[in-house]
């Protein structure tokens, strides 16, 4: 067995590669970028060694330094994680050659499979199901309007090196095709160095389903179930599950040997997966293996029981499998949110930054083969790290596993709730209101749900709750536990005591329209300790017990006697005394006071919001790219304005309406931050 390995990768696959080679025995080497010289998995690992400056070309791609780096410490093998190189035949040849054990597949199965039109083409020699398309790299944007015309709309325009949902677009006729086949090509090059694009046919309503596969070098090939990743945004996951709701155990069996025989045909070792997107009749067609390590690789841990890292670095190391086919079991049920830096309400742009707060549920499966039916959050950062734009957008992933669905998706409702993110934006709103959409909780979506259920946008409105007046309760408690501990505070002047009320008036914001409803409170006794009260909202009862801090962000407890997990805290935006709360991706915010205060609140002026209607304003913090428009040119609605690129993708800033360019207020090459002025309109 190795005794010391490198990462060639950063973040949480990093960081869930140490702690695999750490249970091992094996010590671990990071490497790391100026932007990551503070980064969780440099700080974990044995050594670590600096690539160079931030931009991954500079650093997390460039192969002659990561090898360098293995050299020079006496690394026996490198681990590539996902992304950046993991499935570069070159680097995983260039590894190999010099002396270094590469922990994947080997650069002949890369090249075979990893590359999308070289396995759509062994696929179709397999005599494998395959989508029709185009399989020869597409040179110029007005032959894939051609190309698209011969398949027929809607088609896929793909990077032949792509992955995670870059060097992708779907057209629905010749003006999308062009323009996608454009961005395409550009995201390619930028993100893989290759911008070869080809072309399939675009299945409407299907699943997408994956087969994890296991190897070794002894030529004994297994499939480890299937993983449901059809709740995507943009092409890229959003929610995983294993194993899929949708399949019969027939279609499962057959699609499991399939991915096999695909796998033998390559000689494959390691582990790999092998992705089909399947019809409404459960038809399925091979659409391309991943020659590596998968983002949702946990949840098939968590019913299989098996360490993929620690299978992968034993395959590497010669060993063959311990287990058969038959030896495999299926346990429970197992869910995976990624969490991003995003902002959903915002479109879902890129959100970098200082983690201000930064506290994940509490971990009850530290390992992928510790104990059972829990919670498990794998990522690399820590609180007052920074989410830098240089790279992907997921914080962590987090995984729960439970005996069966229901147990897993209620499991993950209430970790979700407990995951505490401040100081950037994060898509748990989002996750949590499709979790809670009746469609996603019966099993009946495809990879158009989102699309379909939120093609408009995401807004705070899209996240109902089933009794909205707890927040509002649980405020009113949280007023009151403060008033209490104010009460007891010594010194306090003969005459001028705080008083302990039991009626206030609770004035509660949601949506995104902010408007406010007024509710009536009382507050009884506390009830036999402090963290105990009886809270009346209206008509509405809600016996609230809480033993969490005043200063705790997430609270646990009960309310009439039903667990909860929520987050509350003081001060929001226009109101620094008004309480934030959020339950179940529902959050609002409600100032509580007594009657006396409301009556003078409603007196006090309103400020409004500054207009920025006459200026484009930088979303999110990033590299402008482009400018489209010049002084004096008037651009239709729908047209583009700008492009910024942050997190390795493009983000094109069309003009809401007419509008004629004054002034251009940024320069190309700038990095521009949040709300920065990038034109000013007539």
């Amino acid at each position: 067995m190795f005794k010391k390995i490198l990462i060639a990768n950063r973040g949480e696959i990093a960081c869930r590669v140490i702690k695999t080679a750490r249970k091992m025995g094996i010590k671990t080497v990071a490497v790391y970028s100026e932007a990551d010289k503070d980064a969780l998995h440099v700080e974990l690992a044995d050594e670590a060694v600096l690539l160079g400056p931030a931009p991954s070309r500079e650093s997390y791609l460039v192969a002659d330094k990561i090898i360098a780096a293995a050299l020079q410490t006496g690394a026996q093998a490198i681990h590539p994680g996902y992304g950046f190189l993991s499935e570069n035949e070159d680097f995983a040849r260039r590894v190999e050659e010099a002396g270094i054990a590469f922990i994947g597949p080997k650069a002949h199965s890369i090249a075979a499979m990893g590359d999308k039109i070289a396995s759509k083409k062994l696929a179709n020699a397999a005599q494998v199901n395959t989508i029709p398309g185009h399989n020869e790299p597409i040179l110029s944007a007005e032959e894939a309007v051609t190309i698209a015309a011969v398949i027929g709309y809607p088609v896929m325009i793909k990077a032949s090196a792509g992955g995670g949902g870059k060097g992708l677009r779907v057209a629905f006729n010749d003006k999308e095709c062009f323009e996608g086949f454009t961005s395409c090509r550009n995201e390619a090059r930028n993100s893989f160095g290759d911008d070869r694009v080809f072309m399939e046919k675009f299945v409407e309503e299907p699943r997408h389903i994956e087969i994890q596969v296991l190897g070794d070098s002894q030529g004994h090939v297994l499939y480890l179930w299937e993983r449901e990743c059809s709740i995507q945004r943009r092409h890229q996951k959003v929610i995983e599950e294993a194993p899929s709701p949708f399949i019969s155990e027939a279609t499962r069996k057959a699609m499991g040997e399939q991915a096999v025989a695909l796998a033998k045909a390559v000689k494959y070792q390691s582990a790999g997966t092998v992705e089909f997107v399947v019809g409404k009749d459960q038809s399925f067609y091979f659409l391309e293996m991943n020659t590596r390590l998968q983002v949702e690789h946990p949840v098939t841990e968590c019913i299989t029981g098996l360490d993929l890292v620690e299978q992968m670095i034993r395959v590497a190391a010669g060993e063959a499998l311990a287990f058969t086919q038959a030896d495999l079991k299926r346990e429970g049920w197992a869910i995976e949110c990624r969490i991003n830096a995003e902002d959903p309400f915002r479109n879902f742009l890129p959100s970098t930054g200082r983690l201000v707060k930064y506290q994940p549920p509490i971990a009850t499966m530290e390992s992928a083969d510790s104990a059972r039916y829990g919670v498990r959050v794998d990522t690399g950062v820590t609180e007052g790290g920074e989410i830098p734009m240089f790279y992907d957008s997921m914080i962590a992933k987090l995984i729960v596993h439970g005996k069966d669905r229901a147990e897993a998706i209620a499991k993950m409702r209430e970790a979700l709730n407990g995951f505490v993110i401040r100081g950037i934006s994060s898509n748990i709103p989002f996750q949590s209101a499709l979790l809670a959409h009746a469609d996603f909780q019966t099993g009946n979506f495809n990879t158009g749900f989102i699309a379909q259920h939120y093609g408009g946008g995401f807004r705070a409105e899209d996240v109902p709750h089933e009794d909205p007046l707890f927040l509002v309760a649980l405020a009113g408690f949280i007023r009151r536990k403060a008033r209490e501990r104010e009460a007891g505070i010594t010194g306090q002047l003969p005459g001028h005591e705080v008083k302990i009320e039991h009626d206030y008036v609770a004035l509660v914001s949601e949506g995104t329209a902010g408007e406010q409803t007024r509710h009536e409170l009382h507050i009884s006794e506390f009830v036999g300790h402090l963290g105990e009260a009886l809270v009346r909202v209206g008509e509405q009862s809600f016996r609230i017990v809480c033993n969490s801090r005043l200063n705790d962000i997430r609270l646990t407890g009960t309310v009439n006697g039903e667990p909860f997990v929520a987050q509350a805290e003081r001060g929001a935006p226009r109101q620094p005394l008004a309480y934030r709360l959020q339950h179940n991706g529902y959050a609002i915010v409600v100032n509580v006071l007594s009657p006396r205060a409301a009556e003078l609140q409603a007196l006090m002026p309103f400020k409004a919001a500054p207009d920025t209607s006459k200026f484009l304003l930088s979303p999110m913090p990033g590299l402008l790219v482009q400018i489209a428009a010049e002084p004096g040119q008037v651009v239709q609605a729908g047209e583009r304005l700008a492009v910024i690129e942050a997190m390795k993708m493009e983000n094109i800033l069309l003009a809401t309406q007419d509008v004629k360019i004054a002034e251009v207020l940024a320069k190309v090459g700038e990095s521009l931050a949040v709300d920065q002025l990038i034109l000013r309109f007539e």
